[in-house]
């Protein structure tokens, strides 16, 4: 593997560990206001700065979701709790 496609791999990686972080942040968000309907992306929003603030890797984060190289879905419902963030939430 080539330097190139190991550095997009590694940058893909970091990308989606970020969004993950997110996503769970946004969850408790949620949770805090009593899991009331309506603010998906209030909650995204605020998660998203309150995560990113001054990470290093928050440029990174910002280009790839520009670019679409991150989940589309991610902010634009609210947060399913599946059986694996939910065990992810709870293991936080």
């Amino acid at each position: 593997m080539d330097n190139d496609t190991r550095r997009k791999k590694q940058q893909e990686l970091m990308t989606e560990l970020l969004e993950r972080k997110i996503r769970l942040h946004a969850q408790h968000l949620y949770d805090q206001r009593g899991q009331a309907e309506g603010h998906a992306l209030q909650d995204w929003f605020e998660a998203e700065s309150q995560v990113l603030g001054n990470s290093i890797l928050a440029p990174l984060y910002r280009k790839s979701r520009a670019e679409g190289g991150a989940s589309e879905d991610s902010n634009s419902a609210q947060y399913s709790t599946t059986d694996s963030s939910a065990s992810e939430a709870g293991a936080s």
